[in-house]
């Protein structure tokens, strides 16, 4: 299984618009073949960051969703909508 992380911070002015885009991102991505998990959750202590946690069953999974028109689309609205992101981390499990 991967393991993937990421935040980004919208700008005060941007933050409806950039929860509403990641949560159209979030919805589409529980869709696609291969992921387990695709959240976004909002920082308690940083009401302008959104953390995002996602799981996908292999890597191959995650580099298709990479791939995917919605996917792009979506990495061109966070560039329209936040102040800054963090380096997105990607984790791989070993099942026992």
């Amino acid at each position: 299984m991967i393991i993937v992380t990421g935040s980004v911070t919208a700008r005060p002015e941007t933050f409806e618009a950039l929860l509403r885009a990641s949560l159209d991102h979030v919805h589409r991505s529980r869709t696609e073949d291969g992921c387990l998990v695709h959240s976004v959750y909002r920082d308690c202590e940083n009401p302008l960051r959104l953390f995002f946690y996602e799981q996908w069953r292999d890597l191959a999974a995650l580099q298709r969703h990479g791939k995917v028109a919605g996917s792009l689309a979506f990495l061109g609205e966070i560039r329209d909508f936040a102040a800054s992101s963090e380096r997105i981390t990607i984790h791989e499990t070993i099942a026992d």
